[in-house]
């Protein structure tokens, strides 16, 4: 399948190249973007996820594309959708998710991105919903799904995480299709 490219006023959102792979390793090794994930990611592992992510989209046509500056072709990190983990209580669903390079925060790129691939999802891909998750701690991101017109749904321990951890509370995100 072709994959989809997208733009919002700022920002394409496309697939991936092999010229992300230092710009994202970067991004996936500060400690400041990866403060709500488990740990931050070595360089192959970082490599490995843009390939995953390339795959899925070459599959499906869309999934979590690479976010790219309209103004300057830079690298800013990656919006998009994907199907939720069969390990999740709240499967089957679409996702919305986004990581930004810390030198981007604060100047509107995720909310830009995320209501680009939400408008995408429900006026293409004709979804019902789309949820979005993330650590209770991440209060960026939760300000985010609220801004974006999510309502709470639940929280949830997140079963890929150690009992003990202290991101294994997650928050539960939704957004209904205003079409319904």
């Amino acid at each position: 399948m072709k994959p989809i490219e997208l733009t919002a006023p700022r920002l394409i959102l496309r697939q991936w190249l092999p010229s992300d792979i230092e710009p994202f390793a970067d991004m996936c090794a500060d400690k400041r973007v990866m403060q709500y994930y488990p740990d931050t990611l070595n360089r192959a592992q970082s490599k490995a996820l843009i390939e995953h992510f390339s795959h899925l989209i070459n599959k499906n046509g869309w999934g979590l594309w690479a976010l790219q500056s309209r103004q300057n072709s830079e690298f800013i990190g990656f919006t998009g959708l994907n199907a939720v983990s069969n390990s999740l209580p709240f499967a089957p669903n679409v996702e919305v998710g986004w990581r930004i390079a810390a030198d981007y925060w604060r100047q509107g790129y995720a909310f830009e991105a995320a209501s680009t691939v939400i408008d995408y999802g429900f006026s293409q891909l004709h979804l019902k919903g789309i949820v979005a998750f993330t650590s209770i701690e991440n209060t960026p991101s939760l300000k985010l799904m609220e801004k974006l017109g999510m309502q709470f749904d639940q929280t949830f321990e997140h079963p890929a995480l150690p009992q003990d951890h202290k991101l294994k509370q997650h928050c539960l995100y939704r957004l209904k299709c205003h079409e319904e």
